[in-house]
Parts: C-alpha cells; structure tokens; sequence
C-alpha cells in the first residue's frame, strides 16, 4: 500500500464510520466504460460538492491490495451485475494534485510524479523494466502485473488553478498519458478524473481531447453521483428532523437535467450537524475568489452583477469560456467561470445564469460591500436609498429611483407584463439581503402577494408587502392587497408593516413619469 500507488481504502473506512449517503452507483457506471471508448472520464464540480469522496471511494473499491467488500456489500454496487468482476481487482495510481502541489514546488511538478509513481511501482515489482519513457515504464508495469492501471487523479486542475504558468507542461504531461490511444490502450483500463474546471482548451480543441466530460453545464447521467439529489436531502431531513423547506431556501439552486435540484454536500450537512442554517460552503477557499472576478474590468459586468444578486435571471453564453482562470474576453466568460465555481446556477434551457439560494446570496451581498468601484458604490448607495425611502413612505422618491432603474436597465424589460416589472423591482432593490429575507409569490388565502420583504433577525425595519400593477394606478394595487387580505399571510410576524403600491404606465404623456408609488402603514 502506498501513497500513489494502491493507496488503499482507509479513506474511504473513514467515510463509511460517518454519515454516508450512498454514491456507489457512480462505481457501476464507471465499470460500464472499462475497455471502451468512454473509459476516460473526467467531472467538474465545485468545491465541497463530494468529488474526493468519489475518488476515495473509486480507490477503496479497485484497488487490489485490499478486500473492500465489507465496505460495499450493504450497498446499491452490491446489486450490481459487474460488483465481483472489479472488485479489488486492479492497480491505482492516485494523484491529489492539492496534496501533491504540497508536496513539491511547481517547477518540479511533472518530475516529483514521475519519480514516485515509478519508486512505487519497482517497490512492488521490482523486476519492472524503468525507461526513460513514463508511460512505456507504465506499459512495462502491466506486463509485470499482469492487469492494466485504474488511473484516478483528484483535483486534476488545481495546478492550472494555482499556477498558470506551468499549465502547457502539466497539459502536456497529461496528454502524453492520455493522448496517444495506443499508449492507452496498453496503459488503463479506465482514468477517472475531478476538478473545479471543465478540462482546458488548447485553441479551438480540448488538450485531452479523448476524455467524457461531465460538467456543471452538461452533467448528463453523472449528475446524480456528485451532490446531493433532493430525494437524498429529504430522507437526511426527515433522519435528523431538520426543517426541509428551511434546507432548500438556503442550499438548493442548482438544477441538472435528469435530475433535478442538487445540493452542496457539506453545507446540508453542516447545518444538520450544527443545528444551524448558515454560509458554510463560502468559508472554503473558493470563496475568496468572488470580488477577483466581479470586480473585473469587462463592459457591461457590473449591471449585471447587480441585476443578479437583485434576483433576475441573465443570459449568458458559455461558449467562448476557455476554462482557465486567466482568458476573460467579455462578461460571459466572467460569468461562465462562476457557473463552475458553483456562485452561479445555469438553467441549460432558458441559456440564463442565476444566484443558486440563501447560502451563495449572502457572499454576493457581502462580496459587493467590498468591492470599492465607483460604479458598484454607486448602485449600492441607491439601492440602499431606495430601500430607506420606502421604509420612510418617501413615494415620490420610490417612485422616481425605479423609474431611474428602468431607463437604465435592458434585459429585464422586454416585455410588457408584471413579470417584467418584477425584474425591475429586483434589481432597484438589490441591496435588501442587508435587512430583508425576500419571498416572492408568497401563497395568500385569496391569491398570491407579489414580493415580501421580511426583516431578518434583529433588524429593526418594517415589513413590506409589495403589490405590481401594470397599467393601473399604486392605489389599485394598494386596494387588490387589502380586499384579498394579504397581510394574514404575515400572521404571527408581530411587527410593523407596510403595504407598498407600485404601478407602471406604458402609454403616458411625454413628459409624465411612468412609475407611481402609493405606500400605507398596515393596520389592522
């Protein structure tokens, strides 16, 4: 048993003496593609989203240095036709490049895998013939084992992510592995691959080109394996008696096909762990790397940073991303990158990026507060003023600002219904995640209220009840929010609240202000 070599399954001994949610189907898909075409996969997820328990689990389960079954009878691969085929049935060669990128300086990335990957390998054979050559020493080392490698490289991209400048070498180290079908062919009998990125591109083509990817933007039929699946949160929910609905305000969000919502692993269980819902996926590394990238000098970025984080759905085109953390030519592959570093929510269909939940809500608004360009000041002061105005049933002022938003804004209007006025609701009061929890369509006993702003917890600001009337009049909207007595749906909040009218005119006079505010102190 080594480090890179046959690493064993103390990993994942380690994973099933804690809270395990059963991931081992993703073994039997694995087994589907050994000696095919599709034998090289790779899957990129962000951080915290169970992609080294994956690998652990690959390595306790091929590794043939060790008898895993009793880790894996109880389970869903148990069942599978192939379970006994693989089982511990194969050399691994291991590779966290986090912890190798530990272990040795950039500059001698490629020689320090090189190196102990083969004293591994003559430690357990030590006839192997050692050529100049590391993948005809590989090659040599299936002839002495008499099996080809199981190849699982955790991580994969965290040397591009942490050193750029040896990303060609490291691409190239990759592709000599991985490149040349003969070499692989002789070499692995499947490769395994995770990082945060999709793999790289080289100009117009993938460096290794022959690897499956399965990404944030296209998890096809791995999107299950990696994060949790709502059915997997509920049944953990109703295990520890957790409030489910709590749980998918703060962690859901991202939506993959075939399988709907998926969760971040270590933030659900967390907040059941602690009792607690909270931002526990944003204390990773990852999160300070948000103000780096929405505070970049491309056209456009910081409108839509504010349309974002006020709630609005953008368009955004994932083409041109050249998944790197350097190549940035426009806002679409600012806004890419966030889709893979799990800021963003992707809806394939609809080709929009949002905010995923709670959880990535409260960065954006932290992130924003510290961002010092004068454009982001700016939107925040208004926005804040807005907010203030409100509160202090300024309407002409309210009235004025969303008006202002309008003019300035051009994705969320373009069409004229009360959806649209929504979006720009949403995005004149897009700082209102410093005092506001935000429902919208909030179900009432005779209909549904627009927008809720309801106070966070030791703010001391009143509700607002939010009603959007398109070619009206604010008192009509104020009347609809009485007559069909949507403040019963605040029952039990016990502080004060305000009911606030907001109608857009389409056709005015030239010269007429389009937007009219009417706000009341609600009263029973």
């Amino acid at each position: 048993m080594g480090t890179y070599l046959n690493p064993g399954n103390s990993g994942f001994t380690d994973i099933r003496r804690g809270r395990y949610v059963d991931k081992t189907n993703l073994i039997a898909r694995i087994n589907e593609t050994i000696g095919t075409p599709e034998k090289l996969t790779c899957i990129s997820r962000p951080r915290r989203f169970g992609k080294s328990y994956a690998a652990q689990m690959l390595c306790a389960y091929y590794d043939k240095t060790c008898d895993s079954g009793a880790l894996f009878d109880d389970l869903a691969i148990a069942h599978s036709g192939c379970y006994k085929e693989h089982l511990n049935k194969y050399d691994v060669i291991y590779l966290n490049m986090t912890d190798v990128l530990g272990e040795t300086s950039a500059r001698d990335l490629i020689g320090f895998i090189k190196r102990n990957v083969v004293r591994e390998l003559l430690e357990a054979y030590p006839s192997l013939l050692v050529v100049e050559a590391f993948g005809a020493t590989l090659a040599n080392a299936v002839q002495a084992a008499g099996s080809k490698f199981i190849m699982i490289i955790d991580e994969w991209d965290a040397p591009i992510r942490e050193n750029p400048e040896i990303h060609q070498e490291y691409l190239e180290f990759l592709r000599t592995l991985f490149k040349s079908s003969a070499t692989t062919a002789k070499t692995f009998a499947a490769a395994y691959m995770t990082g945060i990125l999709p793999i790289k591109k080289d100009g117009s083509q993938s460096a290794i080109s022959d690897f499956m990817e399965y990404s944030m933007l296209k998890p096809a039929d791995f999107a299950e394996f990696v994060g949790f699946t709502e059915e997997e949160v509920i049944r953990l929910c109703k295990e520890f008696s957790v409030d489910f609905t709590e749980m998918k305000r703060w962690y859901d969000g991202y939506t993959l096909r075939n399988v709907g919502s998926v969760y971040n692993p270590n933030s659900v269980m967390k907040a059941i762990r602690f009792k607690d819902f909270d931002s526990y996926w944003t204390e990773t590394s990852a999160a300070g790397s948000l103000l780096r990238y929405i505070n970049r000098d491309v056209d456009g970025l910081g409108k839509t940073i504010a349309e974002l984080t006020g709630g609005v759905k953008v368009d955004v085109d994932t083409k041109s991303f050249s998944n790197d953390l350097i190549t940035f030519t426009n806002q679409d592959d600012v806004l890419t990158l966030l889709i893979h570093l799990g800021y963003l929510a992707y809806d394939e269909q609809e080709k929009k990026a949002h905010i995923p939940n709670e959880e990535v809500r409260l960065e954006f608004a932290r992130t924003i507060r510290e961002d010092r360009s004068p454009d982001t000041i700016k939107r925040v002061a208004e926005s804040d003023r807005l907010i203030m105005d409100t509160i202090h049933q300024n309407c002409e002022a309210v009235a004025a600002q969303i008006e202002k938003i309008h003019m300035e804004a051009t994705n969320p209007l373009n069409a004229n219904n009360e959806n649209s006025l929504r979006a720009v609701i949403q995005l004149a009061y897009f700082s209102y995640k410093d005092y506001y929890l935000k429902m919208e369509e909030l179900p009432t006993g005779l209909g549904y209220a627009d927008i809720v702003y309801l106070p966070k917890r030791g703010k001391s600001v009143p509700a607002l009840l939010v009603e959007l009337k398109w070619n009206h009049s604010a008192k009509t909207a104020i009347d609809q929010i009485k007559e069909k007595k949507y403040p019963e749906v605040l029952q039990g909040y016990g502080g004060e609240l305000l009911l606030v009218g907001l109608n857009y005119n389409k056709d005015t006079t030239s010269g007429d202000r389009q937007y009219s505010c009417m706000i009341e102190r609600w009263q029973e």
